[in-house]
């Protein structure tokens, strides 16, 4: 291998990821890495929720399509973006240390969310994040809101909005968190499935790069994306599922919460549970199920 290319969307926050990437290869390949910008679905219809443009997958088809045609050697992406269903051909095993998966609070009088005056227009594209929020203060009203986060933050400064939810592994990674008014928790605000994480995905039939992302791998970080991934799974989640997902590695042990809400947002359904990292992926799957079963029974 003489040069190693990187597919990567193109707005500044997955630059800064593929760049993560291109620096993790570097330890281990001594070879030039280039990485190649590239345009999806997901980026150029902005006033629409993701789900009326075909889901989340939106934001990695066009990458994954430049993948299997060998016009790039891997693709970074952000997990969250990242459908339960996997591409056939591809593969999605390496993940880089996750960065801080909580949910943040922007508003231009540094407000905490408590503190909010009745009825703010509060800026989100996420319906898990609006029922999550609604069920904390239903006094306020949601607006979708839609763009990368330059955009997101000076649509919220132009006074369009009030305050906006973002998530903060973003801004860190663009160095504003100056902007943030309150960090969530991840108990009180569950976030989706993978988010904060890095992932890098590649061809199946390729051993040799395989080979040295099994070595960049960073395995408590593999441990929650997978636990996550399967609950997002078996609940058949794409961005029409307004559910927060999290798993933590503490030692050997795996925690995890998930939320899943009705098609109304009006009621939650929640599963909490703590296993050994042997067991995740079996507890995993009965906490999708567990979920599945209480949504269906509401119905």
């Amino acid at each position: 291998m003489e040069k190693l290319i990187i597919g990567s969307r193109g707005s500044k926050l997955a630059l800064k990821y593929a760049e993560i990437a291109k620096k993790a290869f570097l330890k281990e390949l001594d070879i030039e890495i280039e990485i190649k910008k590239i345009t999806t679905g997901g980026d150029l219809v902005l006033d629409r929720r993701t789900s009326e443009i075909g889901g989340k997958g939106e934001f990695i088809k066009n990458i994954e399509k430049e993948l299997l045609n060998k016009n790039i050697d891997v693709a970074v992406h952000s997990l969250k973006d990242v459908p339960s269903v996997k591409t056939k051909g591809l593969r999605i095993e390496c993940f880089l240390k996750r960065n801080d998966p909580q949910e943040v609070l922007i508003n231009k009088e540094n407000l905490t969310f408590d503190k909010i005056k009745k009825n703010s227009v509060i800026g989100t594209s996420s319906l898990r994040r609006e029922f999550q929020l609604k069920h904390l203060r239903p006094d306020l009203n949601f607006k979708l809101i839609r763009g990368n986060i330059d955009t997101r933050i000076k649509k919220l400064d132009e006074d369009q909005y009030d305050s906006i939810i973002l998530a903060k592994a973003g801004l860190m990674s663009l160095a504003l968190e100056n902007r943030i008014s309150e960090v969530f928790e991840c108990k009180k605000i569950v976030p989706p499935a993978g988010q904060g994480t890095i992932v890098i995905q590649s061809r199946e039939d390729d051993d040799k790069l395989n080979n040295i992302l099994s070595k960049i791998n960073h395995f408590e970080t593999s441990i929650e994306a997978k636990v996550e991934r399967k609950i997002l799974g078996v609940l058949e989640g794409d961005c029409n599922t307004a559910a927060g997902i999290y798993a933590n590695v503490r030692d050997k042990n795996v925690n995890i919460i998930a939320e899943l809400f009705s098609d109304d947002g009006n009621k939650k359904f929640t599963y909490k549970d703590e296993c050994k990292i042997e067991e995740a992926l079996k507890i995993a799957k009965k906490a999708g199920d567990d979920l599945k079963k209480q949504f269906e029974m509401d119905k």
